[in-house]
């Protein structure tokens, strides 16, 4: 794994960075939908969205949006993601993926 992400890190920083601006856009979203009293997006989309790599781009909409920031599931839940991911990049690096 470490020899495939050296190799491949800019489409990896770049599937990080597209999944982040979705993840963001879908809080944005999902905020302004609140607000207007619309059809919301589903919170296990904006969960997926974060497991899926977005999970900077979701902490970053619910901060830049105040969206979600009284939901202890997402206050404590999207930062756990985020430690978990990166623990895991790191592992990966640390050639603990073989």
């Amino acid at each position: 794994m470490r020899a495939w992400l050296a190799a491949h890190w800019i489409g990896a920083a770049g599937y990080v960075l597209c999944v982040s601006l979705a993840a963001f856009l879908l809080m944005g979203a999902d905020k302004r939908r609140a607000r207007r009293g619309d059809w919301r997006v589903p919170e296990r989309i904006l969960f997926l969205a974060a497991l899926l790599g977005g999970a900077p781009g979701a902490l970053l909409g619910m901060w830049a949006f105040r969206h979600k920031t009284r939901h202890g599931q997402f206050r404590f839940g999207l930062p756990a993601i985020l430690l978990l991911q990166a623990a895991l990049l790191l592992w990966c690096l640390s050639g603990g993926a073989g």
